[in-house]
């Protein structure tokens, strides 16, 4: 570390409509730290509540400098002086009464210690920022957390520790799942994400690194430059932690769970549709779990970056953090049973994708649950013949049969088999959770001497128009995505049926080491894959195709799984079978929502 760590602090009352308060130390009671953030405030005496973030993007740099195409799309009333990637606007919400505090993580921008991202010690930290800001003398003493992504994410852990202050959440397309959303999705590695998002927005602005300024990624460290060694002892490198940790119950998983139950302060977890790699099942899951006596989940579609700006969110946004930090509660946030807990955006038609303007077709239904109380879960059965199809007694009578693909398939050049419905003869809503039943088997290759010891599961759920073309929907970066994706790995297949969370429509797994089950050639493991929440109406004469793939296959944008570590041509190469037969009925359950007041 450079020698001393001096109070850098700049108060700024004349140059902006707020007052700027920049490297405002946070000393950390645990560990004897210390965090920088800085402070923007209404210029007013009175007390104000205040809203805190906490992050690795670096809390001086600018969101035109770290994203310039998305900025110049973003709402113009949140672009400030100040405006910053993921974060609520100063400039906006000092305008409507509140403070922001945003903190540079520890280890990151001009914070100094280890950089360890999601981990505990940093959540710890996050904990001390948010007590910290609620017994400033310009604090009314009520926090509120707000933010996207890592913004959202982080404050399911920090929650769940009960800081005071905190009054309440919005973790806004944010997982909560480290391992099951993010890391390890049905137990392999999503390696593609997490090199590009360490890379680019992480390690490049690590506390200490040097030209920093010189790059306009925020200003250099302000008590000077680390060596290459200093820097290298200062981190933990999440590219090689999720390589090197496999299972739920190694120290360095294990380090970062937490009791979701824990949360007790109001919530409103906001889900996007589109994020079918990432962020959408930890919200759905955050949601479901929380203890809050008050919580709402609310799905949105978009672009990863823009919703949390769009004027209408920003209301929504803006009516929930007034109930609980100011005590206007103009909705009925605060009032039990007000409120429709759940508030659905429904996709029906083909609008293209990256369309703001276009996707305002959509339209929104309140529910009181989820998932939805009246879901039907319905079995379309695989057929050799690559049908779906609903007659299950049809499925019963059919002969002893496989159909094969080869294992290891890429983005490049999928392996893959597709199963697709007969035309809907009504329109027909599909909103919840889906799981996959397939009786699967590897074999090796003809010739090869290599035997397979494992077989990993790519599946997607895609929606065919009555026009016959698949209709893409908007993903995280403004991608053309399917309905959803789903994964597994065969020898992770074992599932906890006395688990509180188990549920037939969500199969649990503990994904721990001593879960591991052998794959051996030939032998047929009947296995449940869980794929990730979904919403479509299907039209009249539209088609639903289930795929299997042995690799990413479309829609998965960033979010690779081809770590040749992880996916190893030792432990994969071969051919891939479904089986078939009155034994083996391999089938999609997909849940299927009848009219509010009648059946379909």
């Amino acid at each position: 570390m450079p020698n001393g760590i001096g109070n850098m602090q700049k108060v700024d009352t004349t140059s902006f409509p707020y007052i700027f308060e920049q490297n405002v130390t946070v000393r950390l009671k645990a560990t004897g730290g210390l965090i920088r953030c800085n402070i923007y405030r209404p210029k007013t005496e009175a007390r104000v509540p205040v809203i805190v973030t906490y992050g690795p993007y670096g809390k001086d740099i600018h969101y035109e400098l770290f994203h310039p195409s998305s900025f110049a799309e973003v709402n113009t009333e949140h672009h400030s002086a100040h405006s910053a990637w993921e974060t609520p606007d100063p400039g906006f919400w000092t305008r409507h009464g509140y403070a922001v505090v945003r903190a540079d993580e520890r280890g990151l921008g001009q914070s100094p210690g280890v950089l360890d991202t999601m981990s505990r010690g940093t959540s710890e930290a996050f904990f001390d920022v948010i007590e910290w800001a609620a017994e400033q003398t310009w604090s009314s003493g009520k926090v509120g957390l707000l933010g996207v992504s890592y913004y959202g994410g982080s404050q399911w852990r920090v929650a769940a520790r009960q800081p005071k202050g905190l009054a309440a959440i919005i973790p806004w397309e944010g997982m909560s799942d480290y391992y099951r959303d993010r890391c390890r999705q049905g137990g392999i590695l999503s390696n593609g994400f997490i090199k590009f998002w360490w890379d680019r927005q992480v390690i490049t602005n690590q506390y200490g690194i040097p030209g920093r300024a010189a790059r306009n990624w925020g200003p250099d460290t302000i008590e000077g430059d680390l060596s290459k060694e200093e820097l290298a002892a200062n981190r933990r490198d999440q590219t090689e932690d999720n390589v090197a940790h496999r299972f739920r119950d190694d120290v360095y998983y294990a380090s970062k769970e937490y009791n979701m139950g824990d949360i007790q302060v109001p919530v409103l977890s906001v889900a996007n549709w589109g994020g079918i790699c990432l962020h959408l099942r930890g919200n759905v899951e955050g949601w479901m779990w929380a203890g809050s006596p008050l919580k709402y989940l609310r799905f949105i579609t978009g672009r990863h970056d823009l919703p949390f700006y769009y004027h209408d969110e920003v209301e929504i946004q803006r009516s929930f953090l007034d109930a609980f930090l100011k005590g206007e509660d103009r909705k009925g946030w605060s009032i039990p049973g007000k409120l429709p807990h759940v508030s659905l955006i429904l996709r029906k038609g083909d609008v293209g994708f990256n369309d703001a303007k276009a996707e305002k077709a959509y339209t929104r239904r309140s529910e009181h649950e989820w998932p939805i109380s009246r879901t039907q879960y319905t079995p379309f059965f695989l057929h050799p013949d690559g049908r779906l199809i609903g007659n299950e007694t049809a499925i019963k009578s059919l002969p002893v049969a496989k159909v094969s693909y080869p294992a290891l398939g890429t983005l490049d050049n999928p392996q893959l088999l597709q199963f697709e419905t007969e035309s809907f003869t009504q329109e027909t809503e599909i909103t919840g959770h889906i799981v996959a039943h397939l009786n699967v088997s590897v074999t090796p290759d003809p010739g090869s001497e290599i035997i397979p010891s494992d077989i990993d599961l790519f599946v997607t759920l895609r929606y065919i128009s009555p026009a016959g073309e698949e209709v893409f929907y908007t993903g995280t970066a403004g991608d053309p995505v399917p309905l959803t994706k789903g994964w597994l790995r065969v020898s992770l297949r074992k599932t906890d049926p006395n688990h509180y969370k188990h549920r037939a429509w969500l199969p649990h797994r503990n994904y721990v080491s001593t879960d591991v089950e052998p794959v051996i050639v030939g032998d047929i493991y009947a296995v449940d894959v869980e794929i990730w929440p979904t919403n479509v109406v299907v039209e009249q004469g539209g088609k639903i195709i289930l795929e299997v793939a042995s690799g990413d296959t479309q829609g998965c944008g960033i979010f690779k799984h081809d770590s040749p570590i992880d996916r190893s041509t030792e432990k994969f190469h071969g051919n891939n079978h479904i089986h078939f037969g009155p034994q083996f009925q391999n089938y999609v359950s997909l849940p299927v929502i009848p009219p509010k007041g009648g059946e379909n």
